[in-house]
C-alpha cells in the first residue's frame, strides 16, 4: 500500500512483520516510517564489479559473481550436517556453503536458474567458496532500484541473532521507497539551496541509501547534515530571540556601595583581563532589562568565583538577593566558606542550605529569605525545594552546570519575584569547558563567556605518567614533599557499578600507604561515599587544617576541596579516568605559589584511548585542548554527563568533522532570523512548516538552558 504520511508506524512497509517492527523499537527506537528512513548506513560495499570464477585470486575479498547451482548435497559433520551447493559460470565452478539454516536454504534453492551470488571469498586446494552468500535471483536483482554502492546499516546483537540482516534492511527500504513513490516533502526553500549549492531533499534521500556514484552519495551527506544541523541551531536561536523578547529581566542598574568597596578595599587579587572582560558583558546583560541567561565558562582555577560574586553584589546593590546552587555537598560548603570570608567585611549575611542542615536552622534560613534579610543564600538541591521561597531573587548561579538536569534548573526561575513576575537573572559556571562545537549546539539559546586567562603568578601543575613498577620512585618523591611541608592527595577510581569493588580498592590502597607512610611521622586522612557526612567534613578539615600530610580519597574531592598547601595529586588506575574527570583533579593542586605535581599512575595494560588520553595529560594543561580530544573520543552524549546525553542526537552529522558545515549553518539560521524573526516573510513558509513540525515532534529544549 502506498505511504502517504511518513509519520506512520513501520508496519506500513510491506514486510515489515509485527515481529520485526517490534525489534527495531525495542533495539533502535525506531517507531515510524520517518524514523526507518533516518537510519543512515554507515558504510557502503562496492558492487560495481561482476567476478568471472576463473578471474577470482585469493584474496578473501568479497565478491559478486553471476552462474547457477547445479547440485546440491548434505555432508555430515561431527555436530549436524553442512549443506555445499556446486556454483557454476561459463568460465569455472566454485562452491556455495551453509552451516546452519541447512534445511530452510536447500528447499528455497532453485537449481539451473541464475543468481547473483556475493560474500566472502574462502580458497583451499587452489578450490573456492563462499560461506553464507548473499542470493539473489538475476531476474529479482534485475527489477530492482539499482546502486552501484550498498549499504550497511547499523544494527545490534540482537537484531543480527534474529535474522534481521543487513539485506533485510536494504529491502525494507527498497519496499518504502516505492511505497512513498519518491515524494519527499522540501525543507529547505530554493533560494538556500542555490546559495548553498545543496541538492534537493528527494535527490539527497535517494543518494544516501541508494547512491548512484561516490560524488552524489558526498552531495547527499553534505545536504542532509546541513539540514539537520541548520534546524537545530535555527531552534536555539528562536528560542533566544523568544526569551529576550517574552522575558523581561530585572534592571541593575546601579554600581553601588557594595560592588564599589569590595573592588576597591576587598578583593584578593587583581582581576586579569579576561575576568574583566566577562564582568563587562554581564553588567552590560543585567542593566538591559533583558534577562540574562549566560554561561561562564573558565577553566579550573580561572577565577570564575570571583566573577560570580562580583555579579551577586550588582543584584544586591539594586535591592535583590542573590544564590549559589552547586552539585555537591562538599562544593556547596567551599563556595560558602570562601563567600563568607569575602562579603562578611561588607556587613552582608550569607547562609548555606544543604540536606544535613538541621530544621531549626533550616526554619531560621527561610524566614530570614522570606523577610529579605538574608542577602546571599548557597546550597545544594535544597534550594530547589518548594518551600524555599526569596523575597526578592535577582540572580541565581548555578555551579558545575551539567550536572544538573533542565528541569531542576527551570526551578530556579520559579524562584523570582512572584508580584513582578520575573524570572531570576540565570549565571551557569561549568569548570568543564566545552568545545566551541559542543558548545554551539547545546548552548547555542545562551550567551557564552569565557575565562580563558590563568591569574598571575599561577605555576602550571607538572604532570607525569608513573607505571606500578616505579611505586617505589613515587612514594619516596612524596616523602621528599611532605619534608618541605606540603601536603598529598592519592585518590582511587569510582566505577558506579561496583561500589564494593571500590571500597575495596580504596581500603586496599589506604593499607599500603600506611604500611610506607608509619605513624606518628605522617598522619593520613581517608575520605570516600559510604561516610557520614560529619565524618567526611571531619577528615577534610583535618586535611585543610594541614593536620594529616596525605588525603587518600574516591573522587568526591574531584570537585570543590581548596587545600592551596596540597601540591601533589597522585591518580591511581588513572586509565580508568575520562579525560575532564583527570583535568577536573589536577585543578584541586597548584591553587598555591609552591611548584604542584600530577602523577598519573597505571599498569602496563592499557588500551589506546587510555594512552591518548594519559599523553594528553601530560602534554597539556588547556582545558580547552583537552575538551576537544575527549570530544573526539568520547563523542558529544558522554562528554556532557549524564542529564544531558542524548541532547544532540544526530542523525548523520558529526560534530567533530563537521565544524564547516555547523558554522555556516549557524550563519544562515542567524541571518535569516535578524531579517525575519518569526519566519513570516512568503519565503520562509517553508521553513517556518518544518520548523513547526520539529517544535511539535521533539520540543527540542525546554525553556531554561
Amino acid at each position: 500500500m502506498p505511504v502517504n504520511n511518513l509519520q506512520h508506524p513501520v508496519s506500513y512497509i510491506t514486510g515489515m512483520t509485527t515481529n520485526r517492527a517490534s525489534l527495531l523499537l525495542q533495539e533502535l527506537g525506531v517507531r515510524t516510517c520517518n524514523d526507518f528512513l533516518h537510519l543512515f548506513p554507515f558504510r557502503y560495499i562496492d558492487k560495481t564489479t561482476f567476478y568471472k570464477i576463473n578471474q577470482l585470486q585469493n584474496s578473501q575479498a568479497e565478491v559478486q559473481v553471476i552462474g547457477k547451482i547445479t547440485q546440491i548435497k548434505t555432508v555430515k559433520q561431527q555436530r549436524g550436517s553442512r549443506l555445499v551447493a556446486t556454483f557454476i559460470d561459463e568460465t569455472g565452478t566454485m562452491e556455495l556453503v551453509w552451516f546452519k539454516g541447512v534445511k530452510w536454504i536447500k528447499d528455497s534453492l532453485k537449481i539451473n536458474t541464475p543468481y547473483v551470488v556475493y560474500g566472502k571469498l574462502n580458497s583451499y586446494n587452489n578450490s573456492f567458496s563462499i560461506a553464507h552468500p548473499e542470493m539473489e535471483l538475476l531476474t529479482a536483482h534485475q527489477k530492482k532500484i539499482h546502486s552501484s554502492m550498498q549499504p550497511v546499516y547499523p544494527s545490534t546483537e540482537t537484531l543480527t541473532n534474529k535474522g534481521f540482516s543487513n539485506k533485510v534492511y536494504r529491502t525494507l527500504m527498497q519496499n518504502l521507497f516505492v511505497q512513498i513513490n519518491g515524494r519527499f516533502e522540501e525543507t529547505l526553500p530554493n533560494s538556500l539551496l542555490q546559495s548553498e549549492q545543496l541538492i534537493s531533499k528527494r535527490e539527497a534521500m535517494l543518494n544516501i541509501h541508494f547512491p548512484k556514484s561516490q560524488e552524489l552519495l558526498a552531495k547527499a551527506h553534505t545536504r542532509l547534515k546541513f539540514e539537520e544541523l541548520f534546524f537545530i541551531q535555527l531552534q536555539l536561536l528562536r528560542k533566544k530571540l523568544i526569551r529576550q523578547s517574552k522575558f523581561k529581566g530585572f534592571v541593575f542598574e546601579n554600581v553601588g556601595t557594595h560592588f564599589n568597596n569590595f573592588y576597591k578595599e576587598h578583593l584578593p587579587f587583581d582581576l586579569t583581563n579576561a575576568q574583566k572582560r566577562v564582568l563587562k558583558e554581564i553588567r552590560k546583560d543585567v542593566a538591559s532589562g533583558v534577562h540574562m541567561n549566560r554561561l561562564l565558562q573558565g577553566d579550573v582555577g580561572s577565577g570564575k568565583t570571583i566573577v560570580a560574586l562580583l555579579s551577586m553584589l550588582l543584584a544586591i546593590d539594586n535591592g535583590f538577593q542573590a544564590a549559589l546552587i552547586a552539585p555537591t555537598e562538599i562544593l556547596a560548603t567551599q563556595h560558602y566558606n570562601a563567600l563568607a570570608e569575602m562579603v562578611t567585611p561588607l556587613g552582608l549575611s550569607i547562609s548555606l542550605l544543604t540536606g544535613s542542615v538541621k530544621a531549626k536552622q533550616r526554619r531560621i534560613i527561610h524566614q530570614q529569605l522570606e523577610e529579605g534579610s538574608l542577602h546571599i543564600l548557597v546550597g545544594t538541591h535544597a534550594l530547589l525545594e518548594d518551600k524555599v521561597q526569596f523575597q526578592n531573587l535577582g540572580i541565581a548561579i548555578i555551579d558545575e552546570q551539567h550536572r544538573f538536569g533542565v528541569a531542576q534548573r527551570s526551578k530556579m526561575w520559579q524562584k523570582g519575584n512572584v508580584a513582578l513576575k520575573l524570572p531570576p537573572h540565570i549565571l551557569v559556571m561549568t569548570a568543564t569547558p566545552i568545545p566551541r562545537t559542543l558548545a554551539m549546539s547545546l548552548y547555542g539559546d545562551l550567551d557564552i563567556s569565557v575565562i580563558d586567562e590563568l591569574p598571575p603568578g599561577r605555576k602550571e601543575v607538572k604532570t607525569v605518567h608513573r607505571y606500578d613498577s616505579n611505586r617505589l620512585a613515587v612514594f619516596k618523591f612524596l616523602k621528599d614533599e611532605i619534608a618541605k611541608g606540603r601536603q598529598v592527595y592519592v585518590v582511587y577510581p569510582l566505577i558506579q557499578e561496583s561500589a564494593a569493588m571500590d571500597y575495596k580498592d580504596l581500603m586496599d590502597g589506604y593499607e599500603s600507604i600506611s604500611r610506607d607512610f608509619p605513624q606518628p611521622q605522617y598522619q593520613i586522612s581517608i575520605v570516600h561515599g559510604k561516610m557520614k557526612p560529619e565524618d567526611k567534613e571531619y577528615e577534610m578539615q583535618r586535611f585543610v587544617k594541614g593536620e594529616t600530610h596525605i588525603m587518600v580519597a574516591t573522587t568526591v574531592i574531584e570537585v570543590g576541596v581548596n587545600v592551596p598547601n596540597a601540591s601533589v595529586m597522585v591518580v591511581e588506575s588513572s586509565e580508568r579516568f575520562g579525560l575532564s574527570q583527570l583535568h577536573q583533579l589536577r585543578g584541586r593542586v597548584g591553587r598555591g605559589a609552591d611548584q604542584s605535581f600530577c602523577i598519573l599512575m597505571t599498569d602496563f595494560k592499557l588500551s589506546d584511548d587510555a594512552k591518548i588520553r594519559l599523553k594528553t595529560m601530560v602534554d597539556t594543561s588547556d582545558g580547552f585542548q583537552i575538551a576537544e580530544v575527549d570530544l573526539k573520543l568520547r563523542g558529544p552524549g558522554n562528554l556532557m554527563g549524564t542529564q544531558q546525553s542524548g541532547v544532540v542526537n544526530l542523525k548523520i552529522a558529526d560534530l567533530v568533522k563537521d565544524t564547516a558545515i555547523l558554522t555556516k549553518a549557524r550563519n544562515m539560521a542567524m541571518a535569516i532570523l535578524q531579517d525575519d524573526a518569526d519566519l513570516s516573510k512568503p519565503e520562509n513558509s517553508l521553513l517556518k512548516k518544518t520548523y513547526t513540525e520539529l517544535q511539535k515532534r521533539q520540543g527540542l529544549w525546554a525553556n531554561i538552558s
